[in-house]
């Protein structure tokens, strides 16, 4: 994932927001990156991508790139929302239509 790729889909939070938001805001905890835009209080799917990030950042380690594509990160956040383990907020991303069936409503 670069920098500029969104990783909060429900409340299109991009990589460098979060990031950013850690090094300036400092939270003592990942759980508070979701003043951060609300980023990991849709659907759930972001959470360990935010929990990553904010343990970097204690670790004093520049974030680095994801191998993870944004088509790829997409696409299992898809299969995470259709198998039913989270539901986005209203005006999320839309799900790619890769022909495997609708979100769940």
């Amino acid at each position: 994932m670069q920098l500029d790729d969104t990783i909060c889909y429900c409340f299109h939070v991009t990589k460098r927001k979060i990031v950013n938001y850690i090094r300036v805001y400092r939270p003592r905890r990942a759980s508070q990156i979701s003043d951060c835009g609300g980023a990991g209080t849709g659907c759930g799917w972001c959470i360990p991508y935010l929990k990553r990030y904010f343990e970097e950042a204690q670790r004093a380690q520049p974030s680095v790139d994801d191998a993870l594509s944004a088509s790829e990160y997409a696409k299992q956040r898809a299969q995470y929302i259709r198998e039913g383990k989270g539901t986005p907020a209203a005006g999320a991303i839309p799900l790619p239509n890769d022909g495997a069936g609708q979100a769940p409503a």
